[in-house]
C-alpha cells in the first residue's frame, strides 16, 4: 500500500488514506462487500477514483489490512484483482502461523 500511496499526488494520497480513515471509524457497513472476507473502499480523488481492496484482522477485527489498491478506470471490479487479493490474504496469515 505505501508503494501505492507514494506513486500518487499528496491530494490523492490524502483522499484515499481519508477513506481508509472512514472505514476504520465507522466499520465496514461504510464499505462494499466483494467476497468472502474482502471489502472495498472507494476514493474519489483529483481527476480519478481509486478503490482499495482490505480485509479485517486481528483478534478482535481492528486492522483493515489492505491487500490491493488501484485507480479504477472500468465498471466492474475484474475476477483477477479479487482473486489477487484472496492470495495476498492467505500469504499474510500464513506467514503469522
Amino acid at each position: 500500500m505505501k508503494q501505492f500511496l507514494d506513486s500518487l499526488g499528496d491530494e490523492d494520497a490524502a483522499d484515499v488514506i481519508a477513506a481508509m480513515k472512514v472505514v476504520a471509524k465507522e466499520g465496514v457497513r461504510v464499505a462494499k462487500h466483494v467476497e468472502g472476507e474482502i471489502y472495498e473502499v472507494k476514493a474519489e480523488g483529483d481527476r480519478q477514483s481509486f478503490r482499495i481492496l482490505f480485509a479485517r484482522e486481528g483478534e478482535h477485527d481492528q486492522v483493515l489490512l489492505a491487500l490491493e489498491a488501484f485507480s479504477k478506470k472500468q465498471g466492474r471490479l475484474p475476477r483477477e484483482t479479487i482473486e489477487l487479493a484472496k492470495r495476498r490474504l492467505n500469504d499474510w496469515r500464513g506467514r503469522g502461523r
